[in-house]
């Protein structure tokens, strides 16, 4: 009998495991349909289509703005590959029954090309095939890497802490808008960790106390 099951597991396993081939259709940035499989792409990890990342300005005046880069991946890998036929190598079938595997389009690793234009982070606690490209795409400031970026992984986990907001340049006093008024917070003032600057509120970052004090804002009373 355990001949037999086992039998049929094998047998009616076999249409989960076939290789993806065909018109490549995008779900988002490492997620796609190939011939009408369900494929997560092996050894890379891009932005959720609800991740924000943020960029830093100092003229005319410092302040961070943050952008939808999930988005923004998603439209970009969807207008470079959507259409396009790929080939793919079945590795496993994960929880939610897609195939994890690496694709190639014109002859060319999909992984890797995504990693090296910017649109994906190498995912390095299953592979550490793309490390390099993303390196040289973290250098080159291709993408997601144009600013900064919490992790994928991390951004999934709601257990992690949102990452700390990172002052523009040498800008690091935060302009806070509050019932109180117009408040600048410096480095090692109580409430500086806690304050998160909201530039689409008219908060903003300062250089300098002074700079601060001639736009209005005061330091906090205690």
């Amino acid at each position: 009998m355990f001949r037999v099951c086992s039998l049929l597991i094998v047998i009616f396993g076999l249409p989960a495991l076939a290789e993806p081939m065909g018109t490549l259709r995008v779900i988002d940035g490492d997620t796609f349909d190939v011939g009408g499989i369900r494929v997560r792409l092996f050894g890379v990890d891009a932005p959720e289509d609800d991740q924000t990342c943020t960029l830093a300005f100092v003229q005319p005046y410092a302040f961070v703005q943050t952008w939808n880069c999930g988005a923004w991946v998603t439209a970009q890998v969807d207008a470079l590959y959507d259409g396009a036929q790929a080939t793919c190598e079945t590795l496993e079938i994960d929880r939610y029954q897609r195939s994890v595997a690496r694709c190639t389009i014109g002859g060319r690793d999909l992984g890797q090309m995504l990693v090296a234009d910017g649109l994906a982070t190498a995912y390095r606690d299953y592979s550490w095939d793309y490390d390099l490209d993303e390196k040289i795409a973290q250098l080159a400031e291709l993408g997601i890497w144009s600013g900064g970026m919490q992790t994928p992984e991390d951004f999934r986990d709601p257990s992690t802490p949102p990452p700390p907001q990172v002052p523009p340049g040498d800008c690091p006093i935060k302009g806070n808008i509050s019932n109180n008024g117009q408040i600048f917070h410096r480095p090692g003032d109580r409430s500086y960790d806690d304050t998160v600057i909201r530039v689409d509120l008219g908060e903003r970052w300062f250089c300098t106390e002074a700079e601060a004090q001639a736009a209005g804002w005061r330091a906090p009373w205690n």
